[in-house]
């Protein structure tokens, strides 16, 4: 029998993980009592799945790191896997013991969560695998996730369209995740552009970090309107299938954020291309644009499948030799899953 809070671990499990499409702050910097404070939706492309297996005893110190895109991926990876250990490996052990295969994960600083998922997926194969019953909550304290937003880890778990609380403004050091305050399911006729520009990377590291800190103060007046824009607009029309009221208002939210970001990022939108690519969808149809984090990834949302084949038509357009990627989306209502996996056969040859 297993000790209490132990598994009985799969020897090789895979773990598909949702990107996110961060909508907006409410409050970035707690002028009216919580800081931040976030709406997302968990969305059905730009997956991370990647698959975790005991490691064979004679590499104990030395896990296999395969599929990686980047050498900083790789290296991100084995750092995580290192606190990992820390945190959840079995005292005595030497190293981490989990190799780590990669299948698919987004192109990375693009406002998808790719950091993110990568860490929550990582985590939870490394914890089944090596039998704790660590929550999503336990991960992302583990691997510093989710100092601003919640979206990410929440969506991680429920999927569908999230608002986090944020953090109480007196308390900002604290590690304690963003609380999750609603969740709808997503409408499944609504779909979403997504439009990356390749050129370019949105803000991250100590970048994002000296581009926040260079902020004037947020208005309360401007918190107090899109606090409005989410509980009495967002929410509602969502949970209705009210689309001309949820693009609207989205439309309304992603402007008065974007102006407050636009002197760190260089503009509402962050790519000037993508910026001209969703102008042209919205002078066409009814749709909900703006620009996911920091970007470059700008989206549209509309009403269904065929008025996404427009938009993407429409964007295309205007973008003729411009660097930008189109995909088509929808909401996805379910959170990571995870699945037994083949356990890799280590033979005599094997490394």
């Amino acid at each position: 029998m297993p000790s209490p809070g132990r598994l009985t671990p799969p020897s090789a499990i895979t773990v598909e993980s949702p990107s996110r499409l961060h909508l907006g702050f409410i409050d970035p910097n707690g002028s009216l009592g919580r800081t931040f404070g976030s709406i997302g939706l968990a969305i059905d492309a730009h997956a991370t799945r990647i698959t975790a297996r005991q490691a064979p005893a004679s590499r104990r110190n030395d896990p296999r790191i395969e599929g990686t895109t980047s050498d900083a991926q790789r290296a991100r990876i084995a750092h995580y896997l290192r606190q990992l250990h820390t945190a959840l490996g079995e005292s005595g052990e030497d190293g981490p013991t989990i190799d780590i295969e990669v299948h698919e994960t987004p192109r990375p600083h693009t406002g998808l969560g790719s950091g993110t998922q990568l860490a929550l997926a990582l985590g939870t194969a490394f914890a089944r695998v090596k039998g704790h019953a660590a929550s999503t909550a336990d991960i992302a304290r583990i691997l510093a996730r989710g100092a601003r937003s919640g979206i990410g880890i929440h969506g991680f778990d429920h999927g569908g369209l999230i608002v986090d609380g944020g953090r109480n403004a007196s308390t900002t050091t604290s590690t304690a995740l963003p609380p999750l305050i609603a969740r709808q399911p997503f409408p499944e006729a609504w779909r979403v552009l997504l439009i990356d520009d390749t050129s370019r990377e949105g803000l991250h590291g100590d970048e994002e970090k000296r581009g926040l800190a260079s902020l004037a103060p947020f208005p309360a007046t401007l918190a107090a309107h899109l606090s409005h824009l989410v509980l009495m607009r967002i929410l509602p029309a969502v949970a209705e299938h009210d689309f001309d009221t949820f693009a609207d208002a989205l439309c309304d939210m992603q402007h008065t954020i974007g102006e407050y970001f636009a002197p760190v990022q260089g503009g509402v939108f962050a790519s000037p291309a993508v910026a001209r690519a969703l102008e042209a969808v919205a002078a066409e149809q009814k749709a909900g644009i703006g620009q996911t984090s920091w970007g470059p990834v700008g989206f549209a949302f509309v009403a269904s499948a065929q008025d996404a084949e427009r938009a993407r038509a429409a964007a295309e357009r205007v973008s003729q030799g411009a660097p930008l990627a189109f995909t088509l989306a929808a909401g996805r209502n379910r959170g990571a899953t995870w699945r037994a996996a083949e356990p890799r056969q280590h033979g005599a040859n094997a490394a």
